[in-house]
């Protein structure tokens, strides 16, 4: 159930809780989600246990998703944005 609209997105703005936010290019975010899902791979939904790496895990995510919740009651966010010069 993939959106198409986040495939356009040229920039995401991730919210991690305790830090800046930060707006990083798709392939950035993907590389942020794929260090984040390598030190959960024992704690993974079940739609990311079906994906055979951890790329295409990010990949997944990063597509579908703009929430995940690293532990109880602390989640990163990302949403794509436009930047306007």
């Amino acid at each position: 159930m993939s959106d198409a609209t986040l495939y356009s997105e040229e920039m995401f703005v991730l919210l991690v809780p305790g830090a800046a936010e930060v707006f990083l290019t798709p392939a950035e975010l993907q590389a942020r989600l794929q260090q984040m899902l390598s030190k959960r791979q024992d704690r993974l939904p079940r739609d990311l246990q079906k994906l055979d790496s951890v790329k295409a895990q990010a990949k997944y995510l990063r597509d579908t998703g703009c929430e995940f919740e690293v532990e109880p009651g602390v989640a990163w966010q990302w949403y794509g944005v436009r930047l306007e010069k």
